[in-house]
């Protein structure tokens, strides 16, 4: 199968998956992990119709942003350092997943300012407890969406969004997925002003219908669409 048809394939997943769990057609959407791909390969997609894509790393999507003629939807998915915020806020980013701590959100809430602008975030849930990946503990998940919620306003919080830890079989990560999902409804139920929790972006290549099942509305799937990374 081309790029293409492993695309449609995942996203017929998708509706079978939402189906399954009793969920209304169209509630996740696929989110199509471009990093390190050519953007030629992107372009294929696009001449599709596809149009959200998302990325690790701040300067490759500049190069990518500045070389495409596409209007397309990107997305930061990847870790995001403070001093490359202002090099992030000059393109057209509709999604950053990845706000871990509120030092980051004070950086994004200086830039944003200075450009009037609304920047759509993810706080990012380290949900293994794993020391090697970003994101902010469960316990205080919700004090930080309060603490960037109060000294942000130029960020809008849209949900949350985690890596999970890397198992063989799929079903040993449901708890990890199960777990995100309850923090969100816990979330969701304080009621912070201006916070919305309608997005969980989990799941990726080899567990993306475990996600669904549980709830994701944002599946971010790279090596099942493009092939293996070098």
């Amino acid at each position: 199968m081309d790029i293409w048809e492993r695309y449609q394939a995942i996203e017929h997943d998708i509706e079978i998956e939402l189906q399954k769990a009793g969920r209304p057609a169209g509630s996740a959407r696929l989110l199509a992990v471009s990093k390190t791909k050519p953007l030629s390969q992107i372009l294929a997609l696009a001449a599709h119709g596809v149009t959200a894509f998302g990325e690790n790393r701040v300067q490759e999507l500049a190069e990518k942003v500045n070389a495409c003629e596409a209007k397309l939807e990107w997305h930061l998915i990847g870790h995001l350092q403070r001093n490359k915020v202002r090099q992030l806020l000059k393109l057209p980013v509709a999604l950053i997943h990845s706000v871990d701590s509120l030092r980051l959100a004070h950086e994004l809430e200086k830039e944003a300012e200075k450009w009037d602008k609304q920047v759509n975030i993810l706080v990012e849930v380290n949900i293994g407890g794993e020391e090697s990946k970003s994101g902010v503990d469960p316990e205080q998940a919700l004090t930080l969406v309060r603490e960037i919620a109060g000294a942000c306003p130029h960020l809008s919080i849209q949900g949350l969004m985690c890596v999970a830890p890397e198992k063989e079989d799929p079903e040993q990560v449901r708890p990890y997925f199960r777990g995100m999902r309850d923090l969100r409804d816990t979330i969701e139920a304080a009621r912070i002003p201006g916070v919305s929790m309608k997005e969980l972006s989990m799941g990726m290549s080899g567990d993306y219908r475990v996600a669904l099942e549980e709830g994701a509305t944002i599946i971010r799937v790279g090596t099942a669409i493009f092939g293996a990374r070098t």
